[in-house]
């Protein structure tokens, strides 16, 4: 007999609505999330295999095509908008905005996922599945209810713990845990799978093979958990021994970092993985859109939503080689992309006259223009084929610096400034002298700039000290250029979300103090 489960009613409560778009045709299909049938999918190492793949990409979409952007890069600074500017620059973000529900329905659909996977699969799949895989799945599931977590925390503070999707359908009204037990379960979630995902070194040129998460992935990501929870020590080691394992690598051009054709190179640890070809909202990676001017992009009838600050403009040195990267100005050329219909794309100031009146610039991070054979095909949205980066192994490395600093002000520790120095020297800036100490501003600047437009600097800034944050933020230039300098302060509060109102009203715990959570 087949067994059938139907996820979705098992979380309503939290209205997880999980996506049923792909992100290719072939490696980011699964199997639907509404009902499936055990005997169906779980038949052959593939088929079980095929489960996580959603968690690879597509069921982030909802998360990733706009709110992404809006949620970190305004916050912080680095970006402003009109569409969903003000609330986020200004720090007036209410419960009631709609750029808060997605990324609650988004994560919390890859817990549901995880769970089932977790709890489910061994049990489902019939002899004809090796043992190898399904352990490897479950390691998988792990790391991903992890990440979930560890967006969902950084974001929403204290969130319900869910392991059991049976168990939440009988009783939906569930308080949310302290955020010390969260980083917990989600240490605990990345331990298991570094102890059982496969290991594996990864290929020096971009390859599908480097998509899938290893046990260095996973241990990348608890290095980085442990410096969120200030375990420097844990941290640090973890850093070392994923660096000394060799299994990741600085890409040396930083440019050829967000090229399509360099998608899956030695430097993800992971990244989400994007199609235009199969056509698909949600599917195409929407960067193009969000942040390239729209004679950058097919399909589209607009462009540059977000455009850099004045202020992420000034935090770039000059010869800084990530700056024309990182964000265009008059002047810049790209030879090898498409705009306007040609190829060999030049910023000229008499061509295009008003398309960067906002701040001067326009990001380029992510942007790769028009369809080319370069990027391949754009969707019916202007959805391309770039992944992006959730880790790379550049954060690593500063993280180990920052690991060895352990909240000092500075250091003069070889090993940390010698990880610090890789990052500055790929950019094409000088390395710190012998005798010239790392300092802990020096790194958060570094942070900044290496990573400005991942959507990293908003968490940076949240582990601050909330004082310090303040003093950082409220110096900030939010201001367009047809307004002049602008500042504003935050509150100690702002440096979390409120829950989205519709879930709070359905579950109405959600706004009660957060409880310990009861560890198995």
């Amino acid at each position: 007999m087949k067994k059938y489960i139907n996820i979705k009613t098992l979380v309503l409560f939290l209205t997880l609505g999980l996506a049923t778009t792909s992100c290719s045709e072939d490696f980011l299909d699964r199997p639907s999330e509404d009902s499936y049938s055990s005997d169906q999918f779980y038949n052959s190492d593939e088929q079980v295999a095929r489960t996580t793949y959603g968690m690879y990409g597509a069921m982030w979409a909802p998360y990733y095509t706009k709110n992404f952007y809006a949620l970190s890069e305004l916050s912080s600074g680095n970006c402003l908008a009109y569409a969903d500017g003000p609330e986020l620059i200004q720090f007036k973000l209410t419960s009631d905005s709609p750029i808060l529900l997605d990324p609650w329905r988004a994560c919390f659909a890859i817990v549901a996922q995880s769970n089932n996977l977790i709890n489910n699969i061994e049990s489902n799949a019939t002899a004809n599945v090796s043992s190898a895989v399904i352990k490897n799945t479950i390691a998988e599931a792990h790391f991903f209810r992890a990440i979930a977590y560890f967006y969902l925390v950084r974001l929403y503070g204290p969130v319900p713990i869910i392991e059991d999707n049976l168990a939440l359908a009988k009783d939906p009204l569930v308080n949310t845990n302290r955020i010390e037990d969260v980083y917990t379960f989600i240490e605990n979630d990345l331990k298991f799978a570094a102890a059982n995902l496969k290991s594996k070194i990864r290929s020096r040129s971009a390859s599908g093979d480097n998509i899938f998460v290893t046990q260095g992935s996973a241990e990348a990501f608890l290095a980085k958990v442990y410096l969120y929870e200030k375990k420097y020590s844990d941290s640090k080691t973890m850093a070392e021994k994923v660096i000394n394992s060799g299994e990741f690598g600085l890409l040396p051009n930083f440019a050829d970092l967000f090229l399509t054709s360099k998608n899956n190179n030695e430097e993800s640890i992971y990244s989400w993985q994007w199609s235009g070809a199969i056509n698909t909202y949600g599917g195409g990676n929407f960067s193009n859109i969000q942040y390239g001017l729209d004679i950058l992009n097919d399909n589209a009838s607009y462009g540059a939503t977000y455009v850099p600050s004045n202020d992420v403009q000034d935090a770039f040195e000059i010869g800084d080689l990530r700056r024309k990267e990182s964000f265009m100005i008059y002047g810049d050329s790209y030879p090898n992309m498409k705009a306007d219909g040609e190829v060999g794309f030049v910023m000229d100031k008499a061509k295009y006259g008003d398309v960067l009146a906002n701040t001067g610039a326009a990001v380029k991070k992510y942007v790769v223009g028009q369809a080319t054979s370069e990027t391949g095909p754009a969707d019916s949205w202007g959805g391309m084929n770039n992944c992006n980066y959730i880790m790379r192994y550049a954060d690593l490395l500063l993280i180990h610096a920052e690991a060895i600093m352990a909240g000092a002000d500075e250091t003069t520790n070889a090993a940390a400034k010698e990880s610090y120095n890789k990052v500055r020297l790929r950019a094409g800036l000088g390395a710190l002298g012998t005798n010239v100490p790392l300092t802990k501003a020096a790194l958060f600047h570094e942070r900044r700039v290496e990573f400005a437009f991942e959507g990293e600097f908003w968490f940076d800034l949240g582990r601050l000290p909330r004082q310090e944050a303040i003093n950082i933020i409220s110096q900030q230039d939010r201001g367009f250029d047809s307004q002049g300098v602008m500042h504003y302060t935050p509150t100690p509060t702002d440096f979390t979300y409120p829950k989205p109102d519709i879930e709070v009203r359905k579950n109405p715990k959600l706004k009660e103090a957060p409880v310990p959570y009861n560890f198995n």
